[in-house]
This record gives structure tokens, C-alpha cells and sequence, in this order.
């Protein structure tokens, strides 16, 4: 890497340093652990004097002693964990200049398209296992295990079905949550179920934002104190979702 850098090799930079940064936001990652990464690919590849601002839906990527700066918007957060790990894989490898920055950017993009979630088929069951032993975690009785995995399995497919009409996240929550309050008050009503109050419970964990809870502390005790109290109001906001629905169903019961 040469001393000086032309505009177009800049260009390529900061175009690797926003893929990487576009995947880890998307896939989950805290926003400290993003602006890390982008600051040391960047610095990798010459740039040391950069700037780097995330929050939730946004980053901001500047070049301080130039004019260079861009901005991009992200309007999806999903978790993919291993989508995390194979971007910080990159950045290590560019650290240690085993990638050119076409290489570097080639591998990103890919990346960034690659779908590595588990099929919707996986994701249902492996959601509706987890519910019946959920159950079991919150004392539940074994009676109960079959119809605790049916409120987990049809809190994941309305979730699934209304997200992909409504798009957004705190009605496809709300509802989720009222379908498996209604699946446990309904057995319950007819005397198949022991303990209505833990069907419930163990139906809606997979909604609980336990990843957003975690990523906002820690980007509270990283010091990054807007995206921390956004994260946080987002699970706020899903926590208050998914007792409303439950609540609401529970009244008119």
C-alpha cells in the first residue's frame, strides 16, 4: 500500500467499508463492534484519519480531512450470527493484508447476498420444539407440553404471515401474541390444559427480544449511548406489543 491514495482507491475503500458495515447492522451486531470494524478495514487499507457514525437504521461514514462522505439506510435487522462472524473472518483477513480490496469487496458482496438462514420449514419446528421445553424451564407440567409447542407454532406462522403483508414489526408481534394467548385460554376453556399462565409464557418466547435487550446494554456500556437507548426502545416497544396482545385477548375472555 502506497503513501498516497487516489480518489478512485478511496472510493473502493469506503465502498468495502460500508458493505461490511451494511452486513454486521443487518445481521445483529452491536453498533460499537460496527464502527470498529469499519475503522480498522479503512485503516488497513490506508485511511486512518476516518469517522464512523451508526445507529440502528443509519451509518455514516466520513473521510475527516476530506469531503468524502457517505450515508446509507438500513431498513432490515434480522440475527444471523454466522453472517457476523464470516464479516469479522473478512476484516481479520484484511487486517492482515491476505486481501486485495477488489478481493475484499468481491467477498462482501457476496456475502451480503447470501441467504444463510435456516429454511422457514427449520425455523417452524425448531420454534415449536423450543416452546414445549420452554414450558418445561418455567415449571410446567408434561400434559402441557403439546399444546405449548401448537401456541409457539402458531405464534411463528402469524408472525411470519403478517410480516410479509404488514411489514411491520410491532402488529406482526401484537398479533402473534394474541393467537397464543387465544390457542392456551381455548384448551384451557375445555379442560385439555393444567397451567394456562405457562403455555403462554413458554408460546411467546421466541418473540421476547432477548438479543436486542443484550446488544443495547452492551452498547450502552460501550459508551454508545444513542444506539443503546434506540435498541432499547425497540424492545421496549416489543415487549409492550406482546403484552397488549396477550392482555386484549385475556379481557375478552
Amino acid at each position: 500500500m502506497t503513501d498516497s491514495i487516489t480518489i478512485i482507491d478511496e472510493d473502493k475503500v469506503i465502498d468495502v467499508v460500508l458493505i461490511a458495515g451494511r452486513i454486521l447492522l443487518e445481521s445483529g451486531a452491536e453498533t460499537y463492534r460496527v464502527e470498529d470494524t469499519m475503522t480498522r478495514i479503512a485503516a488497513s487499507f490506508g485511511l486512518d484519519d476516518t469517522y464512523s457514525f451508526v445507529t440502528s437504521t443509519a451509518i455514516i461514514f466520513s473521510l475527516n480531512n476530506r469531503t468524502n462522505t457517505r450515508l446509507i439506510r438500513i431498513r432490515e435487522r434480522t440475527t444471523d450470527l454466522e453472517k457476523i462472524a464470516l464479516t469479522n473472518s473478512l476484516s481479520r483477513k484484511i487486517s492482515s493484508n491476505q486481501l486485495s480490496i477488489d478481493e475484499a469487496k468481491s467477498e462482501l458482496i457476496h456475502l451480503h447476498h447470501a441467504s444463510l438462514q435456516f429454511s422457514s420449514v427449520t425455523k417452524f419446528f425448531a420454534a415449536a420444539i423450543a416452546c414445549g421445553f420452554f414450558l418445561f424451564m418455567f415449571g410446567g407440567v408434561i400434559n402441557d407440553f403439546f399444546f405449548a409447542i401448537l401456541a409457539g407454532a402458531g405464534a411463528f406462522l402469524t408472525f411470519d404471515f403478517v410480516q410479509r403483508y404488514i411489514q411491520i414489526k410491532f402488529f406482526s408481534e401484537f398479533i402473534s401474541a394474541a393467537v397464543v394467548i387465544m390457542i392456551a385460554a381455548t384448551f384451557s376453556k375445555f379442560g385439555l390444559t393444567e397451567n394456562q399462565d405457562i403455555i403462554t409464557i413458554a408460546g411467546v418466547m421466541p418473540l421476547v427480544p432477548g438479543i436486542l435487550i443484550t446488544n443495547a446494554i452492551r452498547d450502552l456500556m460501550a459508551g454508545e449511548l444513542l444506539a443503546g437507548m434506540s435498541r432499547g426502545v425497540e424492545a421496549a416497544l416489543t415487549s409492550f406489543a406482546i403484552g397488549a396482545g396477550v392482555a386484549i385477548v385475556l379481557l375478552i375472555f
